[in-house]
């Protein structure tokens, strides 16, 4: 006779960030796999940021000759990348409401797993696909004119500054997710707070020709220090020419320190908010 092994709770801080990180992964396999088998849903999140693409670049285009950088396109792209990282991180919320719909979530927390590891699978895989929709993005971009200007190592700095803005939106989606839990009301509301977000800032238009009562707020808007850094690392300094005055209206070294400070604020307030939430469920 063998005498059964029982499994027992990890007796130290070493080991309980490793079984965090095993159960994480873990959730992130299985979110992973669910988006290969229903690739519909990536389908649509990627037509959408398409959409944005050719309706700028060929509708809107000649409305804004007076750009920074002299080219639209090289001025929008860098904004679409920023914007398709906030917009593809919305799936958070809409994925962990619908496992809270389908009892999901219930099932995780009656097993002995990490309560972070959920939520960080979650963000994680969400990471992993806007990866892949970013990739997808610098192709069409270069099928309609763009270019990175400025070697393969600042193209390599977008993609991570676009990769941390993306997990850093999957964490605000996460806790509208647990805060809301409604299907419908999530989508209604992550979108409503999504758009303003994202319109009222650099992301698509210079600042200096919006309305004078929003340049104060689209100037000190976090989405308009990514975008503009993205386009640093894109084209240069360049596009950081005031259209009106010529002069420069930002330097690397403060946008860099900006984009940074936003980023580690947000997580620092989100991710143990969700966490919270999260151990709150009902």
């Amino acid at each position: 006779m063998i005498a059964p092994t029982l499994a027992r709770p990890p007796v130290n801080l070493g080991e309980r960030l490793r079984l965090a990180v095993a159960d994480a992964a873990v959730v992130t396999w299985r979110n992973l796999v669910a988006i290969w088998r229903v690739p519909t849903v990536f389908v649509f999140e990627l037509v959408q940021p398409i959409m944005f693409v050719l309706l700028f670049r060929f509708v809107y285009e000649n409305a804004f000759a007076n750009i920074p950088g002299g080219n639209y396109v090289l001025f929008l792209m860098p904004g679409i990348f920023v914007q398709n990282a906030i917009f593809g991180s919305t799936t958070t919320a809409i994925g962990i409401a619908e496992d809270l719909k389908k009892g999901l979530i219930d099932r995780f927390r009656a097993l002995p797993m990490a309560r972070s590891a959920v939520l960080a699978g979650r963000t994680v895989a969400d990471l992993a696909k806007n990866l892949l929709l970013v990739t997808v993005m610098i192709g069409i971009g270069y099928l309609v004119g763009f270019r990175f200007q400025q070697g393969p190592l600042a193209a390599l700095g977008v993609v991570v500054l676009v990769l941390a803005v993306s997990f850093t939106f999957s964490w605000i989606s996460a806790t509208v997710g647990l805060a809301i839990k409604q299907v419908e009301g999530v989508q209604a509301a992550i979108f409503t707070m999504v758009f303003p977000v994202v319109f009222v800032s650099a992301a698509f238009v210079p600042v200096s020709g919006m309305a004078s009562f929003l340049q104060v707020v689209a100037r000190n808007n976090p989405v308009t220090y990514w975008c503009n850094l993205a386009r640093y690392l894109s084209i240069g300094d360049v596009a950081m020419l005031d259209p009106v005055t010529g002069l420069p209206t930002a330097t690397l070294e403060g946008l860099l320190v900006r984009s940074a400070l936003w980023i580690v604020g947000l997580l620092a307030v989100f991710i143990p908010l969700s966490i919270r939430l999260y151990r709150r469920l009902a």
